[in-house]
């Protein structure tokens, strides 16, 4: 796991105030880990602050699991 994946489970563990472990990129926000819309959005504005990103509303309308989370994350700090 990359040192982003590793910050951003930690963010998202703390969020929901779950243990780390449960934080898996297989996980559906929604259905696994308890998230409702409020949470989301919350954990969406808590990431790109930390990883000084900006998510497009579409991007954060299809992201789902934490695995997407981490490709939306990875995909805007990536250095060309």
């Amino acid at each position: 796991m990359s040192k982003i994946q590793d910050k951003a489970r930690a963010l998202i563990a703390s969020k929901m105030k779950l243990d780390e472990s449960e934080i898996t990129p297989e996980k559906h926000l929604f259905n696994d880990l308890g998230a409702d819309s409020l949470d989301f959005v919350e954990l969406s504005v808590l990431l790109e602050r930390e990883f000084n990103v900006k998510f497009t509303e579409t991007e954060t309308a299809n992201a789902k699991t934490v695995g997407d989370l981490y490709e939306l994350i990875e995909k805007y700090t990536k250095k060309p």
